[in-house]
């Protein structure tokens, strides 16, 4: 009778998540979800349904609710929509950070800078609508604005990942130590977000200018009186390779400096992500930026900046 019990005991359910467990699985699907507002962000610009809306914000054509919308209203409004909820899970982490761990704890901290860009973000989205950044405006304006949106977009992503990271058992960054990885990283990270501000520029020049082919496409390139967004994207290419080729080095490096399990997996893995990110670069130049590949290659992109945020952690973490 007890050696059943035993076996019944063994064979029973298993205990459930403790709190912080569930909270660590929460911020994970929080940044899942912005993952997936950011991916939407870019089929509304790669659409042209920026100005769905109109110029209203955040009412969308003067309603609540838009009444027999377009197909670019839908668009639009669905956007507006699922960045909102976004917010409300970033307010419900902090919530739980604030419940779950003392006074002056990273996931704390993360949480805090997490709410503050998302609501920078909001703030960015509303001003490419109430400026009319949108649909088929092609000023510079507009290029650094998204450029600007960008950056913060992956600063988002990143203090997300990071709370995600501490709340899972990451310790908290030490950059007194390892000056030299530090600064590999640090050349890293700036790199990649060059990267992105190139690579968004590129996306609405490809956007407000589309090819018929890959020839044309390539004398738009070279036409001296080719408008300047058109003229930029030549250097997108060149970029990615020189920033691939940082990555790379600096994933190599890291398993060298620090040989840890965590920061092999994360550098083999931001590895696959950079080789991955440049093939699909050439695919979407290949078929011409169709909004199908566009997504594919930011989220390829997206996944590639919070594996190198994951490996930064890692590398800097404290003993």
């Amino acid at each position: 009778m007890a050696d059943s019990t035993s076996v019944a005991s063994g064979l029973a359910a298993p205990a459930p998540r403790s709190r912080r467990e569930q909270f660590a699985l929460f911020a994970w699907i929080v940044l899942g979800w912005n993952v997936l507002v950011i991916l939407w962000g870019a089929f509304v610009r790669a659409t042209g349904s920026g100005a769905g809306c109109g110029s209203h914000w955040p009412l969308c054509n003067g309603e609540v609710v838009p009444h027999s919308p377009r197909i670019e209203t839908i668009i639009e409004f669905t956007h507006r929509m699922t960045s909102g909820v976004a917010l409300m899970l970033v307010v419900a982490l902090v919530v739980g950070a604030y419940r779950l761990y003392p006074r002056g704890h990273v996931v704390r901290r993360g949480a805090v800078l997490s709410l503050v860009f998302i609501l920078l973000e909001a703030l960015i989205g509303a001003g490419l609508v109430l400026f009319e950044l949108v649909a088929g405006n092609a000023s510079m304006a507009r290029a650094f604005y998204l450029s600007g949106h960008l950056i913060n977009t992956l600063v988002l992503l990143g203090v997300l990942t990071l709370t995600a990271w501490w709340a899972s058992g990451g310790s908290p960054l030490e950059f007194g130590r390892r000056k030299t990885m530090h600064w590999m990283l640090v050349a890293a990270l700036s790199g990649t977000l060059l990267l992105g501000v190139s690579g968004a520029v590129t996306a609405l020049g490809d956007t407000l200018f589309p090819a018929s082919s890959l020839a044309e496409g390539l004398r738009q390139d070279a036409s001296p009186t080719a408008h300047i967004l058109l003229r930029l994207r030549v250097f997108h290419p060149l970029i990615a390779v020189l920033v691939g080729m940082l990555l790379l080095a600096t994933a190599r490096a890291a398993m060298r400096l620090r040989p840890t399990e965590g920061v092999r997996r994360y550098a083999w893995l931001l590895g696959g992500a950079v080789l991955a990110e440049l093939g699909a670069g050439v695919v979407n130049l290949w078929l011409l930026a169709p909004a199908w590949m566009q997504l594919v290659h930011l989220l390829l992109a997206d996944l590639l900046w919070i594996m190198l945020v994951l490996l930064s952690a890692e590398a800097l973490a404290e003993e």
